[in-house]
């Protein structure tokens, strides 16, 4: 199967062809895949180089003359080495751009932690009026893509990660998608590590909703959700654990309700390692989850029983 960002190019490739506002802005990653695109629109691919905070300010400087800049490169180059310029040149002069990773939390488990940026998510959450989307799979990340390009002046994050699950779902962009029904708590899963939470739950009787967009954060799915199987939420993400868990918060604010945050620990791992022993080591396989996810909603039991 191809991965999400083997899906990017040819989906960028096609925008660019069918939408003249459409520029593609890149820092040397990922060049080669759009070799043909730059041939055929050489004054709408630009490559500026290894220069991360040029890339974001050219984005910018295209926004303002009425383009759509899609801009690409791995995470920690695209959020955190530039992020000055995310937050003056796109926030501040409030110009619209669509931002795409690649690498996530440790799928360059390899390039080592330079390569690496489980805090992504945490850092554009500090900025205002962002759009955040994490698909599980290569379809997914299509639809977002499109939805992400065609979302007028937005800035949107388009987290893109060779971790997958086995099959798609069909997503809209905006809301959770309800995978299963239960009784005694609510797991968020997003984007990739649906897979392992559903082998992590199976035969508890919890709900298990899927997020594929995560700011906005769907308040009222939650609340839906949690007026069946309960104020016990445990929150699944695959950048840093509980980067998420204010805006759950915030979404049952006004019910009791318990939280617990599940993703990648800020203790660095300073082995290389394969992605399957990162996500092991930071508590993500379905074991793992298993364990963390029965102790805690089994707590919120035993606490309702001797209420």
């Amino acid at each position: 199967m191809d991965t999400m960002r083997d899906r990017f190019a040819p989906v960028a490739s096609r925008l660019l062809d069918e939408d003249p506002r459409v520029a593609v802005v890149l820092a040397e990653i990922g060049k080669d895949a759009f070799r043909e695109a730059m041939r055929r629109h050489p004054d709408r691919v630009i490559n500026v180089g290894i220069r991360e905070q040029l890339l974001v300010g050219a984005a910018a400087g295209l926004a303002l003359t009425g383009l759509r800049p899609v801009v690409h490169t791995f995470a920690s180059f695209l959020v955190e080495r530039p992020f000055e310029q995310i937050k003056l040149d796109l926030g501040h002069q409030n110009a619209g751009a669509v931002l795409v990773s690649a690498a996530a939390s440790f799928d360059f488990s390899t390039g080592g932690y330079t390569h690496m940026a489980p805090g992504d998510v945490a850092l554009l959450d500090t900025l205002d009026g962002w759009t955040v989307h994490v698909p599980g799979h290569p379809d997914e990340a299509e639809t977002l893509l499109h939805h992400a390009v065609a979302a007028g002046d937005d800035k949107v994050y388009v987290r893109l990660s060779v971790q997958s699950n086995r099959q798609g779902r069909v997503i809209d962009g905006k809301h959770f998608v309800t995978v299963r029904e239960g009784r005694t708590g609510v797991v968020v899963a997003v984007g990739p590590v649906l897979d392992a939470v559903l082998a992590a739950t199976e035969g508890l009787d919890v709900t298990v909703l899927y997020a594929t967009t995560v700011r906005p954060f769907d308040a009222a799915g939650l609340r839906r959700a949690t007026e069946a199987a309960g104020g016990d939420v445990v929150l699944v993400e695959p950048y840093l654990a509980g980067t998420s868990t204010g805006a759950v918060s915030e979404a049952l604010a006004e019910v009791p309700h318990r939280v617990l945050g599940l993703g990648v620990g800020r203790r660095e791992l300073r082995r290389y390692g394969t992605v399957e022993e990162h996500a092991a080591a930071h508590g993500l396989d379905a074991p793992s989850l298993r364990e963390r996810i029965g102790r805690f909603v089994g707590a919120g039991r035993r606490v309702a029983a001797r209420a």
